[in-house]
Order: C-alpha cells, then sequence, then structure tokens
C-alpha cells in the first residue's frame, strides 16, 4: 500500500528542467548579461552548491568578478521566488494531501529551496523536503532517500518517487521504491496521472 508521493522539484514541480536554468533565465532577463555568460561562471560554483560545500552567500562576489559585473544579491532572492512552477503539478500535490504523505527529495541549494517554500507558503504542503545540499550527496546515493523514508517512518515499497532525469531513479528503484519518470519535454499531465494511478491502485 502506497503511503507517500515523494516528488523531485526542478524539472516536475517547475516547468525548466534544473534549477540554474531559472537562476540564470531571470538575471538575464534583469541585466541583460548574456545566459552564456552567467552559465558559465555559475557553472563553476554548481557542484559545491549542491552538496553543501559554498552557500550562495559565499560565492556571490567570485560569481559577480567572473561575470565581470556587479549584480544585486537582491536579484538572485528574486530568481528564487520566481522560479516557474508547474501549477498542474502542485494541484495534484494539494489533491493527494489528505490520503498520503509528500514529499520533495532535490538535488539542490538549501537557501534556493528554503526561499521558495517560504515565498509559496509550502511548509505545510510538504511532510518532508530532502534536499541534496543538507546531505552532502544527491539522488545517485542512498542516504537522501533513507533518510526520507525514515523521516516518514515508511518502507521503501510504500512510496513513489518521481523525477524528470532517469539516472535519478535508478536509487530508488534498487532500494524498492516505486518510479516513475516524467517526461518534462512534453509535460502531459493526463499521462502522467494516469501512470501515478496506476501505481496507486
Amino acid at each position: 500500500m502506497i503511503k507517500a508521493i515523494l516528488l523531485d522539484f526542478d524539472g516536475v514541480l517547475t516547468t525548466d528542467k534544473t534549477g540554474s536554468q531559472s537562476i540564470i533565465n531571470y538575471l538575464s532577463a534583469k541585466t541583460g548579461i548574456p545566459f552564456g555568460t552567467l552559465k558559465a561562471a555559475y557553472a563553476s560554483f554548481n557542484k559545491d552548491l549542491l552538496l553543501g560545500g559554498l552557500k550562495h552567500e559565499d560565492m556571490w562576489q567570485a560569481f559577480c568578478e567572473r561575470v565581470g559585473t556587479d549584480i544585486e544579491y537582491s536579484l538572485l532572492v528574486e530568481s528564487f521566488r520566481n522560479t516557474p512552477i508547474d501549477e498542474d503539478m502542485i494541484a495534484l500535490a494539494k489533491q493527494l494531501k489528505p490520503d498520503y504523505a509528500v514529499g520533495m527529495i532535490t538535488d539542490n541549494k538549501c537557501d534556493r529551496i528554503g526561499e521558495i517554500v517560504r515565498y509559496h507558503g509550502w511548509s505545510e504542503l510538504f511532510d518532508v523536503i530532502s534536499v541534496s545540499a543538507a546531505f552532502g550527496s544527491g539522488k545517485t546515493d542512498e542516504r537522501i532517500f533513507n533518510e526520507t523514508l525514515s523521516a516518514l517512518g515508511i518502507r521503501p515499497e510504500e512510496s513513489v518517487f518521481i523525477d524528470n532525469t532517469a539516472k535519478n531513479l535508478i536509487v530508488p528503484e534498487q532500494l524498492g521504491i516505486h518510479t516513475i519518470l516524467f517526461d518534462d519535454e512534453n509535460r502531459d499531465f493526463a499521462q502522467f496521472t494516469e501512470q501515478l494511478n496506476s501505481v496507486l491502485r
């Protein structure tokens, strides 16, 4: 019997494939700095950000120096808040909430996810939010899944994990978690809900 629905963030609950894409799109639009310039500068810090070795405030000055422009830190925070959300997915999570625990498992930055959750008032929607930066490891490692299951007090087979990247489903499948690969290109919500319902039956 399924007791919990676990969702990836970027690409599943958002319409951009990655968090970096959302951040850089926003900064480029606001500053006029080419996307490629921002992407190259941000990429050099991304791994440490995802694994908790850095917070954005730690690297922001160095990032601006690489870009060659002093960008207000407040624009970065705005980029978090303006992450494009898939409202159908959020509505589904709210619909599922009375009958299932709803969790988020994401390779992400704690400061970003914390700001997004506060901004949208999602603290009561998600029973658990597991962020790679808090664990020092992501979805290619068992730890983030085991800790999430432990926090919910459930067994692997009592959960479903949804992600838009196939490699992120390997470890949860090995653990016995039911998995669904979400097509973030077509974003066929009807097809996805059919897949989910077939697992929940």
